[in-house]
C-alpha cells in the first residue's frame, strides 16, 4: 500500500488582520536589526542514525515483512507484525547516542496508541513519547533523550491487522559514546575487496589458542589466522567455510554457510546439524548497512565446558543426551540423535502433538523438517516451536514459541543465547525472520569471530 499523504502545510487564515501600529513596525524592525548582528549560535544538522542498522521486533506477520525493513531506506518495503496487541520493532544504534526526533512511515495497518522509547541495554527503558490519539500516516517526532536502543513500541492497533511500518527513522546529532566492547576489534585494517567481499578471521578464544593454532578453509585453501587473517572471497554458489581449533583437522570444528553473488552477501551461522564452535560474523556494506549474527558475548565469554553445563541445565531430561552423544566436540541437533529416531526412546516424541495437527511425521523428521515436511516450512517450524495450534498470527509472534512441550528445546537454548536471539536451530528456523540468515547487496566486508 502507498504511504499515506501527510499533513497539508499550514497557512495563516484567510481575513489575518495586515495594520500595526507605527509603534509595532518600529519594534519589529529594532528586533530584526538586532537578530541580524547577533550571531546565533551553530548547531549541527540531525544525522540518521538508524539506517541500516540491526533491527529485532517482537513478530513479523511473514518472512516477506521483517524488522529489517523498516530500517533499509526503501520506502516500498516494510515490516508488519502479528496480528496482536501489544508489539514492537526496536532498532540498535551501535552505541548510546543523543536523540533530536524519531520519523515513522506507517503503512495502512498504524499504531493508535504507542510509545517511543530508549534504552542502554535493551532491558531497561524510558518513555520519550506517548499518544493514544494516534492518526497513522507519516509521523515527525521531536524526542528528548539518549540511548543505544530505540523502540516503538504499540500498545492498541488502529485496524483488525498487526502493526505496519515503511520506514523507522531515528534522528540525532551523532557523535554518542561508544559502549566498552572491543568484541571486533578495528575494521580500519580491512582491505578492500578485489572479488565480492572482504572476509577477516577473528580468535575470540579467550586465550585458549593462538591465532597460529585458529584455522579457517575455504575452497581448498587452508591457513591459520597467524598465516593469512583474511580471505578476498570470491563469487560463489552455497559455500561453506569451516574453522577449526588445534589444528586443520581438529575435532573441534564448526563452519558458516553463504551464497555470495557479483554483488550481494547472503549467509548465516548455523545449529541445524549441532553446535561445535562460538561462531558469530558481522556483515558490512558500502551503504553503510551493518549486522551482526551469532552467538552473544556472553557465550563467547565463558568457557566451553560452562555452555556444555548451562545447555544441559537449560533443556527438559530427553534433551540432555545431546550434550553427551559427541562430548566435548559437539552438541548435536536431536534429529540426529539415536534417541529420537525409529526405536530410541523418544521417537514418539513428537508422535502426538503431529497428529493433533493431521500431520503424521516421526520425530526425527519434524526435527529435520524432513519428509513431508519438506515442503510445509510453516507447519514445520510451528511443530518444532509448539505453536501449530494457536492462529497463523500468533504463530508468527517469538512470545508464544517454546512455551510448552513437545518443542524443540535444542533450538529454543541457541535463540537464548544469540544476537537478537535470532538463530538457525532448525531447518526452516527462517519462518518469521527468526533465523540467523543476513543478506545485503553492496558488501564491502564480513568478519568472523570463532570462540571456544
Amino acid at each position: 500500500m502507498p504511504i499515506p499523504a501527510g499533513p497539508p502545510a499550514h497557512r495563516p487564515p484567510l481575513g489575518t488582520a495586515r495594520s500595526r501600529t507605527a509603534l509595532g513596525l518600529v519594534v519589529i524592525l529594532l528586533a530584526a536589526c538586532f537578530a541580524a548582528l547577533t550571531p546565533s549560535p551553530a548547531r549541527a544538522a540531525d544525522q540518521l542514525l538508524s539506517q541500516g542498522r540491526p533491527a529485532t521486533a517482537s513478530s513479523v506477520e511473514n518472512g516477506a515483512f521483517p524488522a529489517s525493513a523498516a530500517v533499509d531506506g526503501n520506502s516500498g518495503t516494510r515490516w508488519s507484525s502479528a496480528f496482536s496487541d501489544p508489539q514492537w520493532l526496536q532498532v540498535d544504534l551501535g552505541s548510546t547516542q543523543p536523540l533530536t526526533r524519531v520519523t515513522l512511515a506507517w503503512e495502512a495497518a498504524y499504531a493508535k496508541a504507542f510509545q517511543i522509547q530508549t534504552s542502554t541495554d535493551a532491558q531497561n527503558w524510558t518513555t520519550l513519547y506517548s499518544t493514544a490519539t494516534a492518526t497513522g500516516g507519516t509521523q515527525n517526532l521531536v524526542v528528548s533523550g539518549s540511548g543505544r536502543y530505540v523502540r516503538v513500541q504499540g500498545t492498541a492497533r488502529a485496524t483488525q491487522y498487526g502493526y505496519s511500518l515503511w520506514e523507522f527513522q531515528v534522528y540525532g546529532p551523532g557523535g554518542g559514546t561508544t559502549p566498552p566492547d572491543d568484541f571486533w576489534g578495528s575494521t580500519g585494517d580491512i582491505p578492500p575487496a578485489n572479488n565480492a567481499v572482504e572476509v577477516k578471521i577473528l580468535n575470540r578464544t579467550n586465550g585458549k589458542y593462538p591465532d597460529s593454532q585458529v584455522y579457517w578453509s575455504f575452497n581448498g585453501q587452508v591457513h591459520s589466522i597467524a598465516e593469512q587473517p583474511y580471505l578476498d572471497m570470491p563469487a560463489n554458489s552455497a559455500g561453506r567455510m569451516y574453522f577449526y581449533l588445534g589444528s586443520p583437522n581438529s575435532p573441534y570444528y564448526d563452519f558458516i554457510e553463504f551464497t555470495v553473488g557479483d554483488n550481494v552477501f547472503n549467509g548465516n551461522t548455523t545449529r541445524v546439524d549441532a553446535f561445535g564452535l562460538k561462531l558469530a560474523m558481522r556483515l558490512h556494506a558500502k551503504d553503510g548497512y551493518d549486522v551482526e549474527v551469532g552467538e552473544n558475548r556472553q557465550t563467547f565469554a565463558e568457557d566451553r565446558a560452562t555452555t556444555f553445563q548451562r545447555f544441559t541445565d537449560a533443556v527438559p531430561d530427553q534433551f540432555k543426551v545431546l550434550a553427551r552423544t559427541q562430548a566435548p566436540y559437539r552438541i548435536i541437533a536431536p534429529g540426529s540423535d539415536p534417541s529420537f529416531r525409529a526405536g530410541g526412546a523418544n521417537a514418539g516424541y513428537f508422535t502426538s502433538y503431529a497428529q493433533s495437527v493431521g500431520v503424521t511425521a516421526a520425530t526425527s523428521d519434524i526435527f529435520g523438517c524432513a519428509a513431508s515436511l519438506a515442503a510445509n516450512p510453516d507447519m514445520c517450524a510451528a511443530l518444532n516451536r509448539h505453536v501449530a495450534t494457536l492462529p497463523a498470527s500468533q504463530q508468527a509472534d517469538p512470545a508464544q514459541y517454546y512455551k510448552a512441550a513437545p518443542a524443540n528445546y535444542y533450538a529454543r537454548f541457541w535463540h537464548d543465547n544469540a544476537i537478537n536471539h535470532l538463530a538457525y536451530g532448525f531447518p526452516y528456523d527462517d519462518v518469521a525472520g527468526q533465523s540467523s540468515f543476513i543478506s545485503h547487496g553492496s558488501p564491502q566486508w564480513l568478519m568472523v569471530a570463532v570462540g571456544w
